[in-house]
């Protein structure tokens, strides 16, 4: 079936399908970056494709290729039951002109799945509502699943962040953490 859904891809956007395959029942489309929200909507739109689902959206770094980037998104039609595997390739080799648009309008999983790959790729997604990071700190440089990235860069330390009326508590309790480093209090039983 889901063979079915790259020859309606193929039929609607020739031009913007750059080749599709199909490996252990996995079909792929490749589509062109300034058409990756079209194809998308179309996936959602179409009666006979009903892409309800958005499961997953993530990046892939090529280091040695150029286009190097290629955003790759799993789509899934909980009505028909079959998926799909939608990719488009974006930026240069040293990893500027990484952006595509937004899928957020079409499928709100994409708002995190998209800070997550802005966060550790550096891809942009153009229209998201509220693109900064999730996983690292905002003074955090760099993106640390590019290829290049330095593994033993030294980040900056920030100050512990204080905001006004907000009762803050330490990191972890006496109890809490690292039990093997931690040898110096004991803990309170049921029976005590």
């Amino acid at each position: 079936m889901s063979q079915r859904v790259l020859d309606l891809l193929i039929q609607r956007f020739p031009q913007a399908v750059l080749e599709t395959h199909a490996q252990h029942g996995d079909e792929t489309a490749v589509v062109e970056a300034a058409s990756w929200a079209k194809v998308a909507e179309f996936l959602k739109a179409s009666p006979d494709i009903s892409m309800e689902m958005l499961t997953d959206l993530t990046a892939v770094d090529y280091l040695e290729r150029e286009p190097r980037f290629e955003i790759v998104a799993h789509f899934y039609s909980l009505s028909k039951g079959h998926r799909l595997r939608l990719k488009t390739r974006v930026g240069n080799a040293q990893g500027e002109g990484v952006e595509v648009a937004t899928l957020v309008p079409l499928w709100a999983a994409a708002n995190w799945m998209e800070r997550e790959c802005y966060d550790l790729f550096g891809v942009r997604f153009v229209g998201h509502p509220d693109l900064r990071r999730i996983l690292m700190y905002p003074e955090f440089e760099g993106h640390p699943l590019r290829k290049d990235y330095i593994a033993t860069r030294t980040q900056p330390l920030i100050e512990y962040r204080d905001a006004p009326n907000i009762d803050k508590v330490a990191p972890f309790g006496f109890d809490e953490g690292m039990s093997f480093g931690r040898q110096t209090h004991q803990f309170l039983t049921d029976e005590e």
